[in-house]
């Protein structure tokens, strides 16, 4: 399939701020086949809790999947610590975070690692930078399914005003280029159900890492 022969076809982007754009419902067509793609991740690279840089446990659970490269620069491989290597991206979603890219001006985007955070009632994801990636100009891509999120996005200090924006079951939102290094996160779940993931929320972000 061609990436770029959707495009017409998919839902019109909304601009947040420069170099930041949200586009709702665009993963709806594909969620069933994007979730089936996140068991595959899971089943060889099962959820684990997260710690923060200074060793303290996160309440989000997280796996990862991606190319040798982006592993070995976001982890050091030396360590006998460290888990084997991340599975592969799968095709349809690295396909679907191309064409996300595309849409958001990011025509160069092609990424090597996608980060799946899952959330239940009450986890969070405290305001912070993403600075792991080789060149800081490229953009995230960001696609949530099932339980719907605040997400809050700043300014490019930590204590800069966060704008709050709802992110719903297939919303896609992507920053990048100027808005590359705005400070983010996510405020505590709220409890529900969801017909696909049940009581969970799972993102998917894509990076370029190598």
């Amino acid at each position: 399939m061609n990436l770029f022969s959707q495009l017409a076809a998919e839902p019109t982007h909304e601009d947040i701020f420069p170099g930041t754009v949200l586009m709702r419902g665009l993963a709806l067509t594909q969620d069933a086949e994007f979730f089936a793609a996140i068991e595959v991740i899971l089943s060889a690279a099962p959820l684990h809790h997260a710690t923060t840089p200074s060793g303290l446990p996160m309440s989000v659970m997280v796996s990862d999947c991606g190319t040798p490269e982006a592993f070995r620069r976001r982890w050091d491989p030396q360590n006998p610590s460290v888990r084997k290597l991340w599975p592969s991206i799968p095709r349809v979603l690295a396909d679907f975070a191309i064409r996300c890219a595309v849409r958001s001006g990011f025509p160069q985007f092609r990424p090597d690692t996608c980060h799946i955070n899952r959330y239940h009632a009450g986890t969070k994801l405290g305001i912070h930078q993403d600075r792991h990636e080789f060149d800081l100009y490229q953009p995230i891509v960001s696609i949530s399914l099932g339980l719907e999120c605040i997400f809050l996005l700043g300014g490019f200090q930590r204590t800069d005003k966060t704008k709050r924006i709802l992110l719903e079951h297939g919303d896609v939102i992507v920053w990048g280029g100027p808005s590359r290094m705005r400070f983010h996160g996510v405020q505590p779940l709220k409890p529900g159900h969801h017909p696909l993931t049940g009581p969970y929320r799972y993102n998917l972000t894509f990076r370029k890492v190598a």
